[in-house]
């Protein structure tokens, strides 16, 4: 009994978020009304450097290291509403700063109850197994009890969502606009 209704859990949370991306498919398409203004448009300003800008398609590490970096990634994610797996592993680098054990314990549930138990409001796609071993470890809450889940999460994003970050149209014009600040430099000196 209780194996079927966890199947027919999976099932609908699978479903949600099939159908959560066929919205977030549908909402971004111009000619079904939704207007697609500079707002969701990455744009090169002064808070990406040309270097950094092309630097991030190096490497994910490459990416991450960057403030603003991450920013542009976390914008891109949002048209994708696949924000989460990055919150999450920017709440478990957070996490891992912590020196209380105390607000250890109490960041651990907090990150848990958010991003990590079954059904959670900003659940991020790991397995089970993962989603038990991390269970597991918050009776003893270090500042590792994250690791594994926070790994998992970063491969998803690294193999899944930066392919497409560095292939999408936003990162393609921020990067021509980089590569052309680049070279309109080096011709004026």
């Amino acid at each position: 009994g209780s194996s079927i209704l966890a199947a027919g859990r999976r099932s609908c949370s699978a479903e949600a978020k099939d159908l959560k991306t066929r919205l977030g498919i549908l909402l971004h398409k111009p000619e079904l009304g939704h207007k697609t203004g500079s707002s969701s448009k990455l744009q090169l300003g002064s808070r990406h450097s040309s270097r950094d800008v092309l630097e991030w398609r190096e490497s994910f590490d490459q990416l991450l290291k960057s403030k603003s970096g991450v920013n542009a990634f976390h914008t891109f994610l949002k048209t994708e509403f696949s924000e989460e797996n990055l919150d999450f592993w920017l709440a478990c680098e957070d996490f891992k700063k912590t020196r209380s054990k105390t607000k250890l314990a109490s960041k651990a549930n907090r990150i848990f109850e958010e991003f990590v138990q079954s059904e959670a409001p900003r659940e991020v796609n790991i397995d089970h197994e993962t989603r038990e071993i991390t269970r597991k470890n918050l009776s003893g809450a270090t500042s590792a009890c994250f690791n594994e889940a926070q790994a998992k999460t970063r491969t998803l994003m690294e193999k899944d969502s930066y392919p497409r970050f560095l292939k999408s149209a936003s990162y393609q014009d921020m990067s021509r606009q980089a590569a052309s600040r680049g070279t309109s430099k080096r011709s004026h000196t």
